[in-house]
């Protein structure tokens, strides 16, 4: 628990104009290349945090929408859904891209601005929502913020798409390119290791004090990227912005041939998809 606490410090401890700024070399890529949540996990979602077109929604680092967008649309086995959703998003790339893909919404106000500025509106939310976000707001500002934004036994939702990933079989001929090119790039997150971390996250929750009834759930996807959005996606990572360009082309070029040469241009790749629900502790409570 200590060392992801210290990952996720290490994230939210940068200047806020960088973190402001941080997916603007990206922010195209991860709007074509980062996959969306299923629909069976937003549906778990709405029924744990008792969401309904009468539910204000306060949703924490945006992105370009892609979580906003299954919340705020009406859904085929949840037509009463369609919630009010005001979205904090400090990336100006990123507010662009959510005002295009939200557009069809009238129910989603979008504000460019981060959660730590953002002026506080006190007991006005049913629920706080971060999709893959929250890892980048400090643990001492974003808990008992998210609290204070709360109703009383309002609902702190955490949802999470971790990294895609081959096969373990196909990783390790991936590992030859990236011996050659960027030896530190060169890890495997098994399904042990992500949900491991998962648990890490919705664990944080509790141990802020600010939250109880931790529920939780996950699901694995299984999807086809062409070599053209793989490579799009390893884009949308932190650790492939911050490489060294040439070094990136490099490893990109091989990468590029040993998929086209051994997997025929594409490869299968799976992710877990998991939520984090919990119920802000009230005041009273607290109190004592």
């Amino acid at each position: 628990m200590q060392d992801l606490k210290q990952t996720i410090i290490s994230y939210s401890s940068r200047n806020l104009e960088q973190r402001k700024n941080w997916y603007s070399p990206a922010a195209e890529a991860y709007n074509k290349a980062r996959p969306r949540y299923p629909q069976h996990l937003i549906d778990r979602v709405v029924e744990v945090a008792q969401l309904s077109t009468d539910s204000k929604i306060l949703e924490v680092g945006c992105g370009p929408g892609t979580a906003t967008v299954a919340l705020a649309k009406p859904a085929v086995n949840i037509p009463q859904l369609g919630c009010s959703i005001i979205c904090l998003e400090p990336n100006p790339d990123f507010f662009q891209l959510a005002q295009q893909n939200c557009q069809p919404y009238s129910n989603v106000e979008i504000e460019n601005t981060s959660f730590e500025e953002w002026e506080l509106k006190p007991f006005e939310f049913d629920a706080v929502l971060a999709a893959s976000s929250f890892h980048w707001i400090s643990p001492e500002v974003g808990y008992p913020k998210a609290a204070n934004a709360l109703k009383e036994n309002g609902y702190l939702i955490l949802l999470w798409n971790k990294e895609l990933q081959p096969s373990y079989e196909v990783y390790q001929i991936l590992s030859q390119i990236y011996q050659l090119h960027t030896p530190s790039l060169d890890r495997y997150e098994d399904q042990e290791t992500q949900e491991y971390i998962l648990r890490q996250l919705g664990n944080m929750a509790i141990d802020s004090g600010q939250f109880k009834n931790l529920i939780s759930g996950q699901f694995i996807s299984e999807v086809t990227y062409t070599v053209d959005e793989y490579l799009t996606l390893l884009n949308t990572y932190s650790p492939y912005i911050k490489l060294d360009p040439e070094n990136k082309e490099s490893l990109f070029l091989g990468l590029r041939h040993r998929i086209e040469d051994d997997f025929g241009g594409s490869l299968q790749l799976s992710y877990i998809s998991a939520f984090h629900i919990t119920q802000k502790v009230t005041s009273e409570v607290r109190e004592s």
